[in-house]
């Protein structure tokens, strides 16, 4: 049966076993997806072959979620460190090697930056963004440790013409935020995209690579906000033009 056109599908990686055994992630996620044209399908961790799945799909986009485990990278342990994942992290990180190697356009969010910039040889990770950076909430903060985390939301400047400026039409935009660990610089070979008010790198960009962007925001969070939506569109655009080649 002739593969269908127009419609790239679209592997988003999910968080990991949770305590009943089940996969999940967000739908937000999800929907993003469908709503810029294309057809999502979940990457959970476990699989051992992640170079079928870049061979096979049109796109792949790296979800966030809990911390990468500092042992995978020789990271600073930290007591905010919550929710590590040694399968995801494995499965991720060998993931992100094989994007890596082809020309497979990739959208990194959140978590799914740090996993990038670690699979690039980039430099650790701030354990925790507010041991550094003090001026401007990246999430809202606990009260006690039984309460949760929240987003919140604030400005990021894009670099001047670069490929996110181009595709937001825009040098400075809102962004929904929900971290507590960030990259310290771009990694070998990417170049910067935008930063907070801070000074905190909210995006980073794959410039010998067809399409490979990494935020460190949550565009999957608010893509009816006028600006997040186009994020997604090129994404897709880009998996058409990677489903039409050789």
């Amino acid at each position: 049966m002739r593969r269908l056109m127009s419609y790239p599908l679209i592997g988003i990686t999910s968080y990991g076993r949770n305590a009943a055994g089940e996969y999940r992630l967000y739908a937000n996620y999800l929907e993003a997806v469908r709503l810029a044209g294309g057809v999502p399908v979940l990457l959970t961790p476990g699989e051992t072959h992640p170079e079928i799945l870049v061979e096979r799909l049109d796109g792949i986009i790296f979800s966030g979620g809990g911390d990468v485990a500092p042992a995978c990278f020789g990271g600073d342990e930290h007591p905010m460190i919550y929710s590590l994942d040694e399968e995801r992290d494995r499965f991720e990180l060998d993931l992100a090697q094989q994007v890596l190697r082809s020309d497979i356009p990739t959208l990194g969010i959140c978590r799914g930056l740090q996993v990038l910039n670690l699979a690039s040889g980039g430099d650790k990770l701030i354990p925790h963004v507010l041991d550094v950076f003090t001026d401007l909430q990246h999430r809202l903060e606990p009260p006690n440790v039984q309460t949760r985390a929240q987003p919140t939301q604030h400005a990021v400047t894009l670099k001047a013409n670069s490929r996110l400026a181009k595709i937001f039409g825009a040098e400075q935009i809102s962004v929904v935020s929900w971290h507590h660990q960030a990259i310290k610089a771009p990694p070998p070979s990417w170049e910067l995209a935008a930063q907070a008010p801070d000074g905190l790198i909210e995006a980073i960009a794959q410039p010998a690579h067809p399409w490979l962007v990494a935020v460190q925001w949550h565009p999957e969070m608010s893509i009816h906000d006028g600006y997040q939506i186009k994020l997604f569109q090129a994404f897709i655009i880009a998996a058409k033009t990677h489903q039409k080649s050789p």
